[in-house]
């Protein structure tokens, strides 16, 4: 019987086109889970824990062993500019997956962002590498550079499966996954959204108190009061 491989790796898929991530460019992920149907954020527990936040990239997902890194590693070989690196460790929190080193490599190829649902390590470093980075938390605990792990395949994080070429959009609010299949259609629904939020704040500049359909929901017949 032949051994299971150390790692799978899947090294061409699409990407969203530049005319699409820019859609997105300035969106806030709360505009942007409105305008797919109020759903695609990531667990709030994967957070932002660098200096900036703000990504809007094409996801590379990684599946890595938890205590393990040689498959973010190996990513660097098939990473394009652009992308983010998504690595799934099943929530592991007791060794690091990332650190500065990996990271500033992953920056020199073109990465634009990094998100797991484990911890990493060397924050200030992190920091002065310059690209966003969410997680659970951070653990000076090393990792190993054995595997098992997979490149370019889907995974699931934070509650959301993420597939390689989704378009993800961070800040300091959380991390947002948009389906590539659906980002045009999304795109077009932040439009409408962008157009709400503005009306919503001109009425808060303006003294609104309530918003305009609050009125009428507490006249139907399912509100009682009291007094």
């Amino acid at each position: 019987m032949a051994e299971a491989p150390t790692l799978s790796i899947r090294s061409t898929w699409p990407r969203p086109p530049e005319a699409l991530r820019a859609a997105f460019a300035e969106a806030p992920t709360g505009w942007v889970v409105d305008a797919q149907g109020r759903r695609g954020a990531l667990h709030h527990g994967i957070r932002a824990l660098t200096k900036a936040t703000r990504i809007v990239g094409a996801a590379l997902p990684v599946w890595s062993r938890g205590r393990d890194n040689l498959a973010p590693y190996a990513a660097l070989a098939v990473v394009r500019p652009g992308d983010v690196l998504v690595v799934a460790t099943e929530d592991y929190e007791a060794a690091s997956v990332a650190g500065d080193i990996l990271l500033g490599m992953a920056r020199n190829a073109g990465v634009v962002g990094f998100v797991t649902d484990g911890v990493v390590r060397d924050v200030p470093g992190l920091d002065a590498v310059g690209i966003p980075v969410f997680a659970r938390g951070v653990s000076p605990n090393s990792p190993q550079k054995d595997g098992p792990g997979t490149i370019g395949l889907p995974v699931t994080l934070g509650g959301v499966v993420v597939a390689p070429g989704d378009l993800v959009v961070a800040d300091g609010d959380g991390v947002v996954i948009v389906p590539l299949a659906e980002a045009g259609t999304v795109a077009a629904a932040l439009e409408e959204v962008r157009a709400k939020e503005a009306a919503m704040d001109d009425a808060v500049k303006a003294g609104a108190t309530q918003p305009g359909w609050l009125a009428a929901r507490l006249a139907r017949p399912d509100i009682r009061f009291l007094d």
